[in-house]
């Protein structure tokens, strides 16, 4: 296939202020890219390139500019027509060090391999045959946000909650965490944290007691990445299970992901694809984790749903049996409209959506 490409910028506004370890914000900027083969420019491809400020490696002021230089590099080159050639064609093709380039690329010419109707992968989750559990994220800040948003979150049935921490105090967080208990048992709702590296070596150990106290399923990132050793000693020795995210940046070749897994085995890890270098990094990651007897799940990191389609669809070829991470389509005032749906803590794809004008 010889292929041109389209770049269009969107900027997605939040419906409330976001809280994260890094600050807050109302926007976030994402880049749809716009695919279509030469001489058939009625069949498009659409993907998301939407690499995250203060944690994605490949963002820059210049993003745009150079996601425009490298599409027009690729504009030249003829792609392969199946699914695994085009894959590692893309990760032949773009630099390791743009991973939100790679997804944003793998999902533009994955849906035109598949006729431009966004089916990343003809799975009996686009037929609406099956769905995915997911887990309801609860976002940092103050108390009454965060108790504002649990409610919501169980009266709309999830029966997974997943909280930042960090933000506040950690006694105010853990009563939070303390209030949910004395309503709901382990049982009924499964608590997962994510810490974000906001503990230190003096603290973690005896935080992670206190919340194991409470039932907690697993705590992601409870201390900032490159601890090899302390991470390898809390996976050992913690009484509440860990989850590996950030940890997991910027590793590139299978032997490196398996060195990091191997040395530290945690009892989990969290893939986003477009921080970890797209589908086929994803598909490595879990291999070798499964070959390790470590869990994973896949969690979307703040994309519009042309990203979040993709990653569902993606998830959903696997044998799950953990709640997933992709729930954060509802975020925004003006995403895209997509089949996607939140029902009773399930995303499911709903065949009578169609899908809203991208850019328009």
């Amino acid at each position: 296939m010889h292929l041109q490409f389209e770049v269009i910028p969107h900027l997605l506004k939040f419906r409330f202020e976001a809280g994260t370890s890094r600050g807050s914000f109302t926007k976030k900027e994402t880049w749809f890219i716009k695919v279509w083969e030469k001489g058939n420019p009625d069949c498009i491809g659409w993907g998301e390139a939407s690499p995250l400020k203060g944690l994605s490696i490949d963002y820059s002021p210049n993003y745009e500019i150079e996601l425009r230089t490298l599409l027009n590099t690729l504009s030249t080159l003829e792609f392969p027509e199946e699914t695994e050639g085009l894959l590692h064609f893309i990760a032949a093709n773009t630099p390791t060090e743009k991973p939100s380039v790679r997804f944003g690329l793998e999902t533009a010419l994955l849906d035109l391999l598949n006729g431009g109707k966004r089916i990343i992968f003809d799975t009996p989750f686009v037929q609406g045959k099956t769905r995915i559990s997911i887990n309801g994220l609860i976002w940092m800040g103050e108390k009454a946000f965060m108790q504002k948003q649990i409610d919501e979150k169980l009266k709309a049935g999830f029966n997974t909650i997943k909280l930042k921490i960090g933000a506040i105090d950690f006694d105010t967080e853990l009563g939070l965490l303390e209030s949910i208990r004395e309503q709901y048992s382990a049982n009924d709702i499964t608590l997962r944290v994510d810490a974000n590296g906001a503990f230190t070596e003096t603290d973690v150990m005896g935080k992670m007691e206190q919340l194991a106290a409470l039932e907690i399923h697993s705590i992601e990132q409870p201390i900032k990445p490159g601890q090899y050793e302390l991470m390898k000693t809390l996976c050992a020795e913690s009484p509440l299970d860990i989850a590996l995210d950030e940890e997991l940046i910027g590793l590139n070749t299978k032997e490196e992901k398996k060195a990091l897994l191997e040395r530290i085995h945690p009892q989990y890890i969290i893939l986003k694809p477009a921080l970890l270098g797209g589908i086929l990094s994803c598909q490595e990651w879990i291999e070798i984790a499964e070959s390790l007897n470590i869990g994973w799940w896949m969690t979307s990191m703040l994309e519009a749903n042309i990203g979040l389609n993709a990653i569902a669809q993606f998830t959903a070829q696997y044998n799950l049996t953990l709640p997933q991470g992709l729930g954060t389509g509802q975020l925004y005032h003006n995403n895209i409209d997509s089949p996607l749906e939140i029902r009773k803590g399930e995303l499911i794809y709903n065949k009578t959506k169609g899908w809203g004008v991208i850019g328009g």
